[in-house]
């Protein structure tokens, strides 16, 4: 069975402000919304996982309205939603004991940053047998400064991060090419 894991897609994402950089893929929430949407209308499994930040200037602190959902994917009531603190959406988590309550085999996943939470998630996701696959336009990345100083632009870092995880660790689709394969499939 196919579950879709909605990661960190909240308010506090679309602060560029408090990361100091900008950010590639402004329609990684909307996307999201298409492929909860999706889910729902199939009465396939949700997750969403939400993160505090233990930050108390980061929009992600907890009772901040960047902690709040992004309207695109408000759970409703009969969602799980899994809170935590750290990279891994299944650390300090019982999200890999619902999904394998629910023998779940294949987690599409999507949200928010590709090179924190996403990365950390689908790398654990597949460590821990899952099939995994990762929604390319339903994520997205914000600038970095290098080790050796060098500025590295979202769309660089983006890339680079699909491509690590490409193949080793998850299949990577779009959202309209997913969608048109659990069109079939179901």
């Amino acid at each position: 069975m196919t579950a879709l894991v909605l990661i960190d897609v909240q308010k506090g994402l679309q602060e560029t402000s408090f990361y100091g950089t900008e950010r590639n893929n402004l329609d990684a929430e909307k996307n999201c919304g298409k492929l909860l949407r999706f889910f729902r209308t199939k009465s396939l499994p949700v997750f969403h996982v939400k993160h505090n930040s233990s930050n108390i200037d980061s929009p992600l602190y907890p009772n901040k309205m960047g902690n709040d959902f992004h309207p695109e994917v408000r759970p409703l009531i009969s969602e799980p939603v899994f809170e935590k603190n750290v990279n891994s959406a299944f650390i300090g988590t019982n999200l890999e004991a619902n999904l394998k309550a629910k023998h779940i085999t294949d987690v599409v996943i999507a949200g928010l940053t590709i090179e924190h939470c996403i990365s950390t998630s689908v790398r654990m996701a597949s460590n821990l047998g899952f099939n995994v696959i990762l929604v390319s336009d339903a994520t997205a990345a914000f600038d970095k400064i290098g080790y050796d100083g060098n500025a590295y632009s979202a769309e660089v870092i983006f890339h680079s991060e699909l491509a690590n995880l490409k193949d080793e660790f998850a299949t990577i689709m779009d959202t309209d090419t997913l969608l048109g394969k659990l069109e079939l499939n179901i």
